[in-house]
């Protein structure tokens, strides 16, 4: 069973291709990133400008043009196939008590602006103190707490809008 591959063109554009596709291209490197290439009895000179490895994104430059070029491999597609994004965190609207405790401090109120790994509050478990630092950037909504009170495992402490 042979590899296939999604290319995507500028985002406009996609086509498949197999390991024998490649096998067959007739394609020459002749300095660093630079290669010749034979299509249909046409010369073209190819270029890889830019090349992000881990979100397989490429840019191409093909005879002075450039393209943007993405490759996706057959666990890629099944992944968006799946309505899965690779790489894509997901979105902490809520900290919640990860242990029954004593809010010592909060450092924030409701409707202040926060910065990912801003410090939120401090609770107090099992005679440590636990520093709470926001997730992602956003907007405190609520507070569900107050210094001095006991939370149990599970409770809502802040919200973020």
């Amino acid at each position: 069973m042979s590899n296939q591959y999604k290319l995507t063109v500028n985002q406009t554009s996609s086509f498949e291709l197999n390991e024998g596709d490649l096998k067959n291209l007739d394609a020459i490197e002749w300095e660093g990133n630079q290669y010749h290439v034979l299509k249909n009895h046409k010369p073209y000179k190819a270029e890889i400008v830019a090349a992000d490895f881990i979100a397989k994104n490429y840019t191409i430059k093909v005879n002075n043009n450039l393209y943007e070029v993405g490759i996706a491999d057959a666990l890629d597609q099944l992944i968006q196939s799946m309505g899965i994004q690779r790489g894509r965190s997901k979105v902490v609207n809520a900290i919640k008590a990860p242990m029954p405790g004593l809010i010592l401090e909060i450092n924030v109120v409701v409707g202040q602006e926060v910065k990912e790994n801003d410090p939120l509050l401090i609770l107090e478990a099992m005679k440590m103190e636990n520093s709470f630092l926001s997730p992602r950037d956003g907007v405190i909504k609520s507070i569900a707490v107050e210094i001095g009170h006991a939370v149990d495992k599970g409770q809502l402490l802040i919200e973020f809008e």
